[in-house]
Order: C-alpha cells, then sequence, then structure tokens
C-alpha cells in the first residue's frame, strides 16, 4: 500500500462530478502523476499501480472515467465482465473523458505543486497520448494503446513512451510504425508479450516484460517530472 490513499470526488470543466482513487507518498510528492484506467475501470489492479507509483514518489490519482455512464465500476478480466468491460467503449466520448482527465490533472498540480504526467493502459495507453497533445503534462506514458494511430495526427507537446507486444492480435505493428514515423521523437518499446502483458490479474501477465517496461517507465517518468 500507499503511505495513504482515499477516494475523493472531482469535478470536470463542464461541471460532471466523477471519483478518483489517490495514493499518497511517504514524504513530499517528487511530482504527480495520473493513471488512466483500462476497460474494466478503478480496480484492485489499477489502484495497485497507483500505490505502486506513490511508493516511488509521487503522489498519484485514477480518475473514475466511466463515472459518467455508471458510478462505481470495477470489472475482472474474463466472463460477463469483459463483455461487459467492452461495452462501455462504444458510449465513451473521448472529449468528455479528456475533461476528466483533465480534472486529475489540476488536481495533481494543484496538491503537489510540481509536473504532472500521465501513465495509461489498455483504453487509456490511448488518453494518455491524447493528453501529451492536449493538456499540460509534462511527460505520458501509455501501455498498448489501441487507438493511438487513430490520433496521428495530433502532435505531442512533451515526451511520450509507448509499450506494445508483439503477440498482441489488438494492435497492428503496422499502426504503430506509422506512429512512430510521424512522431519519431516518441519512444517505443517491444516485448514478446500479448495484449495486457502489465496486468497481474490477468492470463496475459508477463511478468519479465512488465518489469522492464515498468523500469523504463519509472525512469523516463523521473527525468522529465522531477527537474525544472
Amino acid at each position: 500500500m500507499a503511505k495513504r490513499s482515499e477516494h475523493i470526488s472531482l469535478r470536470a470543466s463542464d461541471g460532471q462530478e466523477l471519483g478518483a482513487y489517490v495514493a499518497w507518498p511517504d514524504g513530499e510528492p517528487v511530482a504527480g502523476l495520473v493513471v488512466i484506467q483500462e476497460i474494466f475501470g478503478v480496480n484492485a489492479h489499477i489502484r495497485r499501480v497507483t500505490d505502486s507509483y506513490a511508493r516511488d514518489g509521487f503522489l498519484a490519482i485514477a480518475p473514475a472515467l466511466f463515472d459518467r455512464i455508471e458510478p462505481g465500476v470495477e470489472l475482472q478480466y474474463d466472463g460477463d465482465d469483459a463483455a461487459r468491460a467492452r461495452s462501455f467503449i462504444p458510449r465513451m466520448d473521448m472529449e468528455k473523458a479528456m475533461l476528466d482527465v483533465q480534472a486529475a490533472v489540476q488536481y495533481a498540480a494543484k496538491s503537489t505543486g510540481k509536473k504532472v504526467g500521465v501513465i495509461g493502459y489498455c483504453w487509456g495507453g490511448t488518453l494518455a497520448w491524447l493528453a501529451a497533445s492536449r493538456l499540460p503534462v509534462s511527460a505520458a506514458v501509455g501501455y498498448y494503446g489501441g487507438r493511438i494511430g487513430s490520433y496521428i495526427h495530433e502532435t505531442p507537446k512533451s515526451p511520450v513512451m509507448l509499450h506494445f507486444g508483439t503477440q498482441d492480435k489488438h494492435i497492428p505493428r503496422s499502426e504503430v510504425d506509422q506512429v512512430k514515423t510521424a512522431h519519431p521523437d516518441t519512444e517505443i518499446y517491444w516485448y514478446d508479450a500479448d495484449h495486457g502483458f502489465n496486468c497481474d490479474a490477468r492470463a496475459s501477465f508477463n511478468p519479465e516484460a512488465a518489469r522492464v517496461a515498468r523500469e523504463r517507465s519509472l525512469g523516463f517518468l523521473s527525468a522529465h517530472l522531477q527537474h525544472r
């Protein structure tokens, strides 16, 4: 667990209220970090990820982006929950989701007085790319964001690191190559792993890939967020 964690309420710029899970470090935060959920909500796994970055010194916050449709969504990774998780995405408005991410960025900035980064997984990986392009963040990390290619025309204003698995059938390598060609400064890493390789609650969890990707992510975030 982090030094301290709590559930709070945020208000987006359009008036929408949403929940968020916040984990505080032991001591003064080195920076803020917004953790952007997969399609399974701010579940136990996302809370563990948030806690882990708090232990590394960040004030970490995971906004509950599905609250616009249904409050308190926490889903598992198989069976009926998996089908239910997929059903949320067609109903989600990406523009409004970005307002919710923005609210979390503002909370982290105000709470720390320091730089803020984002890290997102799956659906959240795509939102991390958009955050780098649209929001005042200083670094962004995306894990297996399957729709980044749809936003290839948007240019990040801050450094971006992306992680993908070579066994991932959801994301064509050709699409990722197009992103790299259009944005050559983007750091992109490939792992001999499947979609969701970072999630220890999924059958596709790959401990070694997850370890290496996290080490890279932590180094990247620390380099860009801890120095003014």
